[in-house]
Formats: structure tokens, sequence, C-alpha cells
């Protein structure tokens, strides 16, 4: 059976797993799930309709699963999902998803979510992400794979980070993240490339080297950017991922304000999961 403090509240319905730990003065909501090895320190909160998998961590004072802050919100049956081997720190918060959202918000594996950050409705998090202190999601932001948020970084409703990218502290992100880039300012603009997270990641040096050449020729070259895309393609036809920066670049440029997925603002509603899921 679950070992749950004689202090904690869980109430009736909830689906634990046999292993999961609940703390004192913990709360627990019935129509939340757990998987097994769930650990919900004192004074966790879950609830609404969250459904959490194996060996995730919630630490005092979490917040998971509450309403979202989005006045068009109305009541319906929107939810919180989570992957395994999460840490959830102290005091940070997610919200489940809205009816024009795509109804969930939705997290991968293997996340550190740290103090105060807040993921906000309809979110949609990968694997293996990094948000430090007090880090701010609005709406309909989508982390992918591998991205690192330094901390008090802000992003923008809409805003798509692109894989193994990397935020620098205060950043104010308005528009999209280019995978493998390193952004940083108010507004943040591209750097450099994340050569750490790459690194990290297991990328090789040509691939690296490729990567920098990227970079050089379309964030620092005066020439147009489109004229430099050509370039690059010529220049490495096979390299996969200089094919997935062009094709995030490309996107984005179709997007209101270089927020791709602002463009699938209309399509977003439960009964388009697939323009409301995409990562």
């Amino acid at each position: 059976m679950p070992q749950i403090h004689p202090m904690a509240l869980v109430e009736n319905g909830a689906s634990l797993a046999a292993d999961v730990m609940v703390g004192p003065f913990a709360y627990v909501g019935g129509d939340v799930t757990l998987g097994p090895g769930c650990v919900v320190h004192h004074h966790a909160s879950i609830e609404g309709h969250t459904a959490a998998g194996a060996d995730n961590q919630f630490f005092p004072h979490c917040s998971i699963g509450c309403v979202p802050q989005d006045l068009k919100y109305r009541g319906g049956d929107c939810r919180v999902e989570i992957g395994t081997g999460n840490r959830f720190r102290e005091n940070s918060t997610v919200h489940i998803g809205t009816e024009d959202g795509g109804g969930v918000t939705r997290i991968g594996s293997g996340n550190l979510i740290m103090v105060g950050a807040h993921i906000a409705h309809d979110c949609l998090i990968g694997d293996n992400c990094i948000l430090a202190n007090n880090v701010l999601l609005a709406g309909h932001v989508v982390l992918e794979n591998g991205c690192v948020l330094s901390g008090a970084a802000a992003l923008h409703h809409f805003v798509t980070v692109g894989e193994y990218s990397f935020i620098g502290g205060l950043s104010s992100v308005v528009h999209d993240v280019p995978p493998f880039m390193m952004v940083n300012g108010q507004p943040a603009e591209v750097r450099g490339i994340n050569r750490v997270g790459l690194r990290r990641k297991g990328g090789d040096e040509e691939r690296i080297d490729r990567l920098k050449v990227a970079w050089r020729l379309l964030y620092k070259d005066t020439a147009p950017l489109a004229t430099q895309a050509e370039k690059l393609l010529a220049m490495y036809p096979d390299a996969e991922e200089i094919n997935l920066l062009l094709a995030f670049i490309r996107r984005s440029g179709e997007g209101k304000f270089g927020r791709y997925r602002e463009s699938l603002r209309g399509k977003m509603a439960a009964d388009s999961p697939d323009a409301a899921n995409e990562i």
C-alpha cells in the first residue's frame, strides 16, 4: 500500500501506485494518478486531472494541476500529463490546459523544474530540460528536448524553444529560439551555439564546427538570411542538424512575430490535437 502520512490528505478516487510516498500536510486530489516510485513531499499539492508516470518527485509547496490563469478557461475537463523521473522543486507551479489550447499541459521525462518556476496552461515540455529558479513560461510555450533556461528567464506565449538550446538568465524571449543556439538579452538574441549542451548530448566536434559555421552565416553576416540559408544548405546538404536548424527557422518565419505556434492559434481547440500537441 502507498505510504501516506496520517496528516496528509488524499482524496477518494486518487490512484497511487503501491510504493508512492505522501508526506505530512501534502494534498493529492481525487482525479490524480501517480505511478511507481513517486514521492510527494510535505506541503506539496497535486490536484485536477493530473497523471504522472514513475519516479517523479514533488518537493514542498509545489503546486501541480491547478486551473489556469486564463480568463478564457471555461471549466472544462483539461489536464496535466507528466512522464517519468521529473523533479518539481519548491514553489514551482504547473497549470492544466485550456479548451482552446488542446486541453493538456504536457511534461516529458527527466526534467528539472527548479524553485519558483512556472509552467502555464497548454505548455509542452520535452525531455531532459532544465528550468532554473523563477523561470516563467507563458501559455502555449513549447520546449523541445534538452533545453536549458537560466534563472528568471521569461518566455512569451506561443514561443517554441528548439532542442538543445540555452537561454541566459533574466532574458526576455519574445520569438522562437533556434535549436542548438545560445540566446540572451532583452529581448533575447542569438549569441552563439550551445557548445556545452551539444557536447553533453554527445555531439562530435565536426557537428559542432558545422553549427559554428551556420551561426556565423545566419546571425553574424549582414547578407540576407535567405541567401545565407541557401549557401549553408549547399555546403552541408546531408547534415541532419543543419537541415533541422533551417527548417526551424523557415517555420518560425511563417508565424506571427517569429512565433510559429501563434499561427496555429485557431487550430488549437480540443478537437484538433495534432495542431495543439506538436513539438
